[in-house]
């Protein structure tokens, strides 16, 4: 298991979704298909955790129980939408759902390294001429150049950790209780927090729709369906329903008392509620959600590089101005002997 995902793991785990979900979907058993996938697996690495899911389903267990042993081979929120999917016969269309949201992943993830390749650029090349350029000409060529490259990289060091520690921290392998730390700072963050609520209620509403429909309680749709959206929020304000549901409230008079869940889904799902028609309203909220989320995230990949490359600009602007003002300081001070 790698330290930090990359775009190209993204890009493998979807395209493992997508050959089941295509499998699948020909009516072809999931054993057939895991074989069939280890034969040709995305990346070799696929074809040890494939065949230990293999022995684990020869067991006996479920799919879902059977991607649990493997550990930390998938992220639970994965593992807890595929066991709505097969409690309720729609493995292929979580595995869809699921290479939708990895190739989106992979995207968003290139194109953020793409637009930051210039500001990073630019901050190696600024830490270049003040750190070692000017001190080197400023010192008469006497100081030394491997002293003077030693500083500049220490000056930097700490921006490659802090960046290196945010994407080992926001990986989806992690345990609950920090991705809810890790939630929980991301929600203040304009747009990103919003986005990432956003494609929770998707996951959430399409897992609910499929338990629902192939007949599961809903408390237990409603507690599965949480834990498929991959908000540790959102989950613990569903297990506290329990009680509430359980003594005969509707999950649609809870849920206009939270706060957690927009105005919108809270309208739609009381009136699928009411009319019937739950299934139809939760693919609506599904598609929805699924698309703002989507566009709102990348927005912020488009953005956050441009804002990262105007406060590098704008040091620099400020070390050129400063390091002129001295310049002429010193020949102002020069000129009066």
């Amino acid at each position: 298991m790698s330290f930090i995902v990359t775009p190209r793991q993204f890009t493998q785990r979807a395209e493992f979704y997508h050959q089941l979900a295509q499998l699948t979907s020909a009516g072809i058993g999931i054993l057939s298909a895991l074989e069939q996938i280890k034969r040709n697996p995305p990346n070799r690495s696929f074809r040890e955790p494939i065949q230990r899911l293999l022995d684990e389903l020869a067991k006996g267990h479920t799919f879902a129980e059977s991607l649990r042993q493997l550990g930390a081979w998938l992220p639970e929120f994965d593992i807890a939408l595929i066991d709505a999917g097969e409690r309720s016969g729609r493995l292929d269309i979580c595995f869809r759902l699921l290479a939708d949201y990895y190739n989106d992943r992979a995207r968003i993830a290139k194109q953020v390294i793409s637009q930051l390749i210039y500001p990073v650029g630019l901050i190696h090349f600024a830490a270049f001429v003040f750190m070692i350029v000017l001190p080197y000409a400023h010192s008469q060529f006497n100081d030394s150049l491997l002293w003077l490259f030693v500083k500049a990289a220490l000056v930097l060091s700490p921006l490659y950790l802090v960046t290196i520690l945010l994407i080992y921290a926001t990986q989806s392998r992690h345990g609950e209780k920090w991705r809810a730390r890790i939630e929980s700072c991301i929600c203040p963050i304009p747009i990103l927090g919003t986005a990432r609520h956003f494609l929770a209620l998707a996951r959430l509403a399409a897992a609910l729709e499929a338990l629902i429909s192939a007949g599961v309680n809903i408390v237990q749709a409603w507690d599965l369906a949480a834990t498929a959206s991959g908000s540790p929020a959102l989950r613990r304000t569903v297990e506290n329903w329990k009680p509430q549901v359980e003594a005969g409230r509707t999950p649609a008079e809870i849920i206009r008392d939270c706060r957690i869940f927009p105005e919108m889904f809270a309208n739609l799902y009381a009136s699928g509620e009411v009319s019937g028609k739950l299934d139809e309203t939760l693919r609506r909220l599904y598609a929805h959600y699924q698309e703002e989320g989507t566009r709102k995230l990348y927005a912020f990949a488009q953005w956050m590089p441009r804002l990262l490359y105007l406060l590098v600009a704008g040091i620099i602007a400020y070390k050129v101005v400063s390091f002129y003002l001295g310049y002429f300081q010193q020949i102002n001070d020069m000129s009066h002997f």
